[in-house]
């Protein structure tokens, strides 16, 4: 594993102990008046953001708000969000990702759940802002930092309690892997970052990469990693208000990005589009991947698209505040597909056994367990929950991998996706591995429809590529490839396959559906 390690970076980095809001401090002060965010035509410098940030704090507190109050935003991607991000973070508040599309019912429960004091809408920034300097603030380290309720793909949404610790340290975990650079703390208490590594290794210089941003700033993939990663890194993020592939393909020749990040769903669709055969993306140095695992025949595909480009998975989810692995994305390091890379700095992952026997040998499936510096404290009001997934500092994240010779993690499975067919565990992924590289296939998912024979039945649901497909042909060109107990009992086509805000598959949805 040694020759896949970061050249140069060493296997623990120093977190400087600041809050949170100490990143838009030290992109404001090292970024200046590069742009940090551009949307429809309108710009702010990193440098306004600052500002901007500060005079948002400013307001929170001159209107009554204290340090550890609960402060929901509920809005889209804009360029307001990061102003209210970091201004509640500078005001020593805690923030409280509310997703915009959520029902009515279903947002005021999360917010009440949460404790919040305050529910901020974007038009609600301007007026927080009015009247108050834009002065240096310094950036609270106590207390929690997020409040990040679950996607709840499988159940209930709980809130994750993050501390500024804990966003500060996945932050940097993040910005220095895909950097090849150190933590570092500017003269005013700015988090910053000194890039270290070859730039044979990492091509990109700080403060020059360029990205178009789809990712929900309300869900942790986007708040760490398409937000305070950008920031530290000195990145320019150009935001689309929603999915459309043809004008996110004419901005990426147009403005010559340097990566391209989202989940798989997000690359499904620009795959799917005809335009992306003509697209130049000889300026992508970087895919990076996330929320759920990459095809194989869509990593293969990208990589004959952008030839230049390192392809990296990561692994995560909301109660390591955001992440735990990734692929090397340094050019000499080995990139396996299938594999979602290795332990980040100060993270050990292990592979327990099912049955409750302690870890696994190598190569062996098992339940994925997580312990580093970025695991939660707990859920929000739910210590009955909290004692089910963590033990003695140990995340149980419920999904299923594998970890092999050389340190690398592959995800299986959830656990709870994972079907019993007669005692023999049937892993969807597997065959939605198979629906995929399928010519007819555009999209599927596979679960489980209870039989009390057997157990369980794997049902694919599938989007169909063309018209005139036929069930039976995909049917028997995947269960030919599998061994008996794991063959698809029955396909059912389908215009679209529910998916969460972050790019997941909204699993329960389609178990819904066989009831």
């Amino acid at each position: 594993m040694s020759s896949n390690w970061p050249p140069g970076l060493p296997r623990s980095l120093d977190y400087p102990e600041v809050g949170a809001g100490a990143i838009a401090l030290g992109a404001a002060n090292r970024w200046g008046d590069r742009p940090a965010f551009i949307r429809a035509g309108e710009t702010i410098t990193f440098a306004e953001l600052g500002s901007r940030a500060a005079r948002f704090a400013r307001g929170l507190l001159a209107g009554g708000v204290r340090p550890g109050d609960r402060v929901a935003l509920r809005m889209p991607n804009c360029l307001e969000f990061p102003v209210a991000y970091y201004g509640t973070l500078l005001a020593g508040a805690t923030f409280v990702p509310v997703n915009p599309l959520l029902p009515e019912a279903a947002a005021a429960a999360q917010i009440a759940d949460a404790d919040a004091v305050r529910t901020i809408h974007a038009a609600d920034v301007p007026r927080i802002c009015d009247g108050h300097s834009d002065g240096p603030i310094d950036p609270p380290a106590t207390g929690l930092a997020h409040l990040a309720y679950t996607g709840g793909t499988t159940g209930d949404s709980k809130g994750v309690c993050l501390p500024h610790r804990n966003v500060v340290v996945n932050s940097l975990q993040y910005a220095c892997w895909a950097s090849g650079s150190l933590p570092d703390v500017d003269t005013d208490g700015g988090l910053t970052l000194d890039q270290v590594g070859s730039p044979e290794e990492w091509v990109t210089p700080l403060g020059e990469a360029v990205v178009v941003n789809l990712t929900p700033w309300f869900h942790a993939m986007g708040t760490i990693a398409g937000l305070n990663v950008l920031l530290l890194t000195g990145t320019t993020t150009v935001l689309h208000d929603r999915l459309d592939p043809a004008a996110y393909l004419a901005d990426a020749e147009r403005l010559r990005i340097t990566s391209m990040g989202g989940a798989p769903a997000l690359f499904a669709a620009l795959l799917a589009c005809p335009d992306i055969v003509r697209t130049d993306l000889s300026s992508v140095r970087l895919i990076t991947s996330g929320a759920a695992p990459m095809p194989l025949e869509m990593i293969e595909r990208l990589r004959a698209l952008a030839p230049e480009a390192v392809i990296a998975e990561g692994y995560g989810l909301t109660e390591v505040t955001m992440g735990a692995t990734m692929t090397p994305t340094h050019r000499s390091g080995t990139h396996k597909p299938g594999a979602v890379g290795l332990p980040l700095f100060d993270t050990t992952v292990r592979i327990m056994s099912l049955d409750g026997d302690g870890p696994v040998a190598t190569g062996e499936r098992g339940e994925v367990w997580i312990r580093g510096p970025q695991v939660m404290t707990g859920y929000h009001g739910r210590p009955d929950a909290t004692a089910d997934v963590l033990t003695d500092g140990w995340l149980r994240t419920g999904d299923i991998g594998i970890l092999d010779a050389d340190g690398y993690l592959s995800i299986v499975d959830r656990l709870k996706d994972m079907l019993l067919y007669k005692g023999y565990n049937v892993y969807p992924r597997e065959l939605e591995e198979l629906l995929a590289a399928h010519p007819d296939v555009a999209a599927g998912a596979v679960v489980g429809r209870p039989d009390p024979a057997v157990g369980e039945l794997p049902v694919a649901f599938v989007v169909p590529a063309r018209a005139g497909v036929r069930e039976s042909d995909v049917l028997d060109d995947v269960n030919r490839q599998v061994v008996a107990y794991k063959r698809l009992r029955e396909i059912r086509f389908v215009s679209t396959i529910p998916v969460s805000a972050a790019g997941k598959i909204l699993k329960r949805e389609l178990r819904a559906q066989l009831d």
